[in-house]
């Protein structure tokens, strides 16, 4: 081979194998001209976004912020911006979790399962999520450990995680469900009561596991048999590893937050369809809630008194709230509908506009990076046709760490925003492809 030849495909290697991180824009970019909503602080008519390397590094009004030269500039007069949505449930990415051996599976991973160039990447940038919780299914007690993904381009999985070392750092959180969903016969708790029985189990093994670990200290041969599951518990016993516990009914919750105060681990509720009921108890447990919003419930009689209210009602207790999709329960196109519901049901704006964002970031333990527009930050955000929450608004773009992924102009990306199902899986498959941006 030519050594001008061998040299290009080395170099072309090399591109091919940086993380989508590394591929982040190359010209600053200024976003002006739109009235921002930075969440972190008050609504900047006629604003600057001012992006390098894929962080912000300026938000304010005209006039204000220097203007670097030779910059990308984005004329978004008349648009709103608004940061990248983060989704703090969403079952994207065609996975798949345990099996039904056993209903505690705390050592299967999401992230071995995830097909980082699904269609449901594509449809959820459409629709202004630009980071997300990946779980694997609540028909277990525990189903396993979920992945933070940032939705870039990816060509990997690798490409979308925020953690840095796949082996040794923590890359998501805990999946557990108590309810309906992870009843059966034996080896399934048939009873409300075995399930919680059984959890409590777990755990104390793995506060045993902790203490041999403790004890052998640095000397290897002191160590305990190693046993994966149990030390994802103890990463969750530790606070390093966050719960995220499927829950309806009123009942079901207080008994999650029971197994919180008995056991100390960090904990998010998710869905809480029955929230509502037992609000004053879910703020003195300091317990975020991750809400579910479904404008037409149906199809289980735990969720049977799901309210829209709840959010409003969490929200006024003190409780911080979230907002989620539960992929495919809802659409991750029309996550945004999820806050507006809850605010024609009593939710302030600027409150719901912080579930959708602010809030999970924080539930997510990723707020240094997301949620709110302001200089550090990842350039993540989304630019919309009007206000957020009015129902004609559309996501016109979408922007992961300064590159723009979704064009609604664009005829491809726009398939993702308005086609149905098979339309989306009919799309060519070369618009997954990692090294293809706009």
């Amino acid at each position: 081979m030519p050594t001008a030849a061998r040299a290009a495909r080395t170099a072309l290697a090399c591109v091919l194998a940086l993380p989508a991180a590394a591929l982040a824009q190359e010209r600053p970019l200024v976003v002006r001209g739109a009235r921002i909503l930075p969440v972190a602080g008050p609504p900047i008519e006629r604003g600057v976004l001012v992006a390098r390397d894929g962080k912000i590094i300026a938000v304010g009004a005209e006039g204000t912020v220097e203007l670097p030269a030779g910059a990308e500039v984005v004329d978004a007069t008349g648009k709103v911006v608004v940061p990248g949505l983060v989704d703090t449930h969403s079952h994207i990415g065609d996975g798949d979790g345990g099996d039904r051996s056993e209903p505690i599976q705390g050592d299967v991973r999401i992230l071995d399962a995830i097909d980082p160039r699904s269609d449901g990447f594509r449809a959820a940038l459409a629709g202004g999520i630009t980071t997300v919780n990946v779980m694997p299914g609540s028909g277990h007690l525990m189903s396993g450990q979920t992945a933070y993904l940032k939705l870039r381009r990816g060509r990997t999985i690798n490409d979308l995680l925020f953690c840095r070392d796949v082996l040794r750092d923590v890359c998501g959180g805990l999946k557990m469900a108590n309810g309906t969903n992870p009843r059966g016969e034996s080896p399934w708790p048939g009873t409300r009561g075995k399930a919680a029985a059984m959890i409590r189990e777990r755990f104390v093994k793995a506060l045993e596991y902790r203490e041999k670990l403790r004890a052998a200290g640095t000397d290897s041969t002191k160590r305990p048999e190693r046993d994966l599951e149990l030390e994802i518990l103890v990463e969750a016993l530790d606070g390093r590893r966050v719960v995220h516990h499927h829950t309806h009914r009123h009942d079901d919750i207080l008994t999650v937050l029971r197994l919180q105060r008995e056991f100390g681990f960090r904990l998010v509720l998710q869905h809480v369809s029955e929230g509502w009921k037992v609000a004053p108890e879910i703020a003195a447990a300091g317990v975020p809630a991750s809400v579910i919003v479904i404008d037409a419930p149906g199809g289980k009689l735990e969720a049977v008194d799901l309210s829209l209210r709840t959010g409003a009602i969490l929200d006024a207790a003190g409780v911080l709230v979230g907002f989620h999709t539960d992929d495919g329960i809802t659409d991750s196109r029309f996550f945004l509908r999820s806050a507006a519901l809850a605010v024609r049901a009593g939710m302030a704006p600027e409150k719901a506009l912080y579930a959708l964002t602010m809030a999970g970031a924080r539930m997510l333990d990723l707020a240094d990076r997301v949620g709110s527009l302001e200089p550090g930050k990842d350039a993540d955000f989304v630019i919309l046709s009007g206000e957020p929450l009015a129902l004609a608004t559309r996501v016109e773009q979408t922007w992961v760490e300064g590159r723009k992924l979704f064009d609604l102009s664009d005829p491809a990306d726009r398939l993702f925003a308005v086609g149905g199902w098979r339309a989306v899986r009919d799309a060519p498959f070369d618009h997954h492809d990692g090294m293809e941006g706009h």
